[in-house]
């Protein structure tokens, strides 16, 4: 993945409410711009690697443990490749400036006629960037939507099911919690698709489906599955707030 010239205002769950049209071209405003967008993945004797895509993995020296624990999450990084690689041109050295989560759930199954009742039915936009991809077995989405505040709270489910003759049909369902008025800000949000049903195939095309402010619409992804490593309980580590 090339490296990638985008500020985020807060890192994290992000919450973008304003992003400056303008930086200045320095050490310091690189620092503040994220390298890339990977998963970051424990290993059993407490070290960690970050996956960068489907293939490259990047090894951090100097930090010997994830600040998730042992969770497996999707997050922003901030990355300096050191003068010492490996041979293996698919792993990379790398020291980490500075690395944040992002919001990583897995999907849920639909409930029918109730999803709109139990998962929202707020028009939601998703956004063409960079970090709207679908790769390491994840999709990770940038959102627009109306916030009244920064502190309000919005909650997105990806839903399965909702297609019996098609398992890689989702539905993004937004629940804005009332919250349907104010200014346009984005997030981002990730969602684990490994324990799909057929995810040891490999690459599999999933079809997106959501409900925009301009009417019902849809995109396609092609998305590598990888093996589940372990389950996602992400509910204690602390996000920006935002979305849930």
């Amino acid at each position: 993945m090339a490296k990638q010239h985008l500020l985020l205002s807060v890192v994290g769950v992000v919450l973008l409410m304003m992003l400056p049209s303008c930086i200045n071209d320095d050490d310091s405003s690189e620092l503040l711009r994220p390298t890339a967008l990977v998963t970051v993945c424990p290993n059993a004797d407490g070290s960690f690697i970050m996956q960068l895509d489907d293939e490259t993995q990047l090894v951090p020296t100097n930090l010997k443990s994830s600040p998730f624990g042992t969770k497996e999450v999707r997050a922003l990084v901030n990355y300096t490749e050191t003068n010492v690689s490996p041979q293996d041109k698919k792993t990379r050295n790398v020291e980490v400036n500075w690395l944040d989560s992002i919001r990583t759930k897995l999907p849920v199954e639909t409930l029918g006629e109730q999803d709109a009742v139990k998962f929202g039915n707020d028009p939601v936009e998703i956004v063409q960037d960079w970090v709207t991809v679908a790769e390491d077995g994840y999709l990770t989405l940038r959102i627009r939507a109306l916030w009244s505040s920064p502190h309000a709270t919005h909650i997105l489910n990806l839903v399965t099911g909702t297609n019996p003759k098609d398992p890689y049909e989702l539905e993004l369902r937004h629940d804005a919690k009332g919250d349907k008025n104010g200014s346009w800000g984005d997030a981002l949000i990730a969602f684990n698709l490994n324990k799909l049903h057929g995810a040891d195939a490999g690459k599999a095309k999933i079809k997106l489906k959501w409900k925009s402010f301009t009417g019902d619409k849809s995109a396609e992804f092609e998305i590598k599955m990888r093996p589940l490593k372990q389950e996602i309980d992400a509910n204690n580590i602390q996000y920006s707030s935002g979305i849930e």
